[in-house]
């Protein structure tokens, strides 16, 4: 029988004060092969694969059989195999590609036929939140929201030629319940505005290529400081100040760390890898650039 393949790109979500509401989608990716089978089969390879259940409880199979039932349909057996590239409990979006694939594999088995953003509001319906899951389906840099419908709207910006971007990935891991916990139930006025405030510049100054305007632009009120005493070296890292780093942030709830620098300077994301040596920690550098596009499914075609 045909395969099919799905890529999804990963994600950093927040950038800073958007807490919720933007998401980068990053060239690194998940990509999953698949087709319809007689019973369910599911392999895994790549980056931390021995983290990634091949039974019933695969988060990608079981995001197909939630997409089913909420449509009263019954999704049918697949054989699937799973190439990942992205760490897993990192702060990159790695549940959120699953996601987005079980959205697509899915749609693409059942028929339903939907568009990216029928499958971006499928999506944020089930993770909760769009940040993470309108950069898996859309690509580039992301603003997304919930109406008052309930039905997810994004909007996606292109990063100026002159930004980079690196991710600094820490040697340890952080559960998202666990940095999520650490979060107030509310928060003042003065935050709230403080927060509106840094999340319009830092959209501003992404469309405008405005560099003066980092580092205010990632500065932050909502979950960063709360976030703090999880992540070692993380208020260190925030307040660090270089030729050519526009500055850093934690990556969705963390602990890897998203760094803005201006193109060619690349080289300053290693100074937050030398805060987490001081903290005891190793970490990895990816400098993976923007991924221009979201999920990519294609049909493979025997020779």
């Amino acid at each position: 029988m045909t395969w099919f393949r799905v890529r999804v790109p990963a994600s950093s979500a927040n950038l800073g004060a958007g807490f919720d509401a933007l998401g980068m989608a990053l060239g690194v990716y998940l990509t999953c092969r698949f087709r319809p089978s007689a019973a369910l089969a599911i392999r895994a390879e790549g980056r931390d694969a021995a983290s990634i259940p091949t039974g019933s409880d695969n988060l990608i199979w079981q995001t197909a059989v939630s997409v089913a039932e909420r449509r009263a349909a019954i999704m049918p057996p697949i054989e699937l195999e799973i190439q990942n590239d992205i760490p897993i409990g990192k702060g990159m979006g790695s549940s959120a590609a699953a996601l987005t694939a079980g959205v697509v594999i899915a749609d693409r088995l059942l028929g339903f036929g939907w568009k990216p953003l029928r499958i971006l509001d499928e999506a944020a319906r089930l993770e909760g939140h769009p940040d993470n899951v309108a950069a898996c389906t859309l690509g580039s840099i992301v603003a997304s929201a919930i109406d008052g419908g309930g039905v997810a709207r994004a909007v996606r910006m292109e990063l100026p030629q002159r930004f980079g971007v690196g991710i600094v990935v820490p040697d340890f891991d952080l559960p998202t319940a666990k940095a999520r916990a650490v979060l107030p139930a509310s928060y003042s006025r003065e935050d709230a505005v403080f927060n509106v405030q840094r999340a319009s510049l830092l959209i501003a100054a992404l469309s405008a290529g405005a560099t003066w305007a980092f580092p205010a632009a990632l500065e932050d009120r909502f979950h960063q400081p709360y976030r703090i005493p999880l992540v070692p070296g993380l208020d260190e890292i925030l307040k660090l100040r270089a030729p050519g780093l526009l500055g850093c942030a934690l990556s969705g709830a963390g602990p890897s760390i998203l760094v803005f620098y201006e193109r060619g300077c690349q080289d300053v994301c290693g100074l937050v890898q030398q805060i987490f040596r001081l903290h005891n920690h190793d970490s990895e550098i990816l400098l993976t650039g923007i991924a221009d596009h979201g999920f990519e499914l294609t049909e493979e075609t025997e020779a």
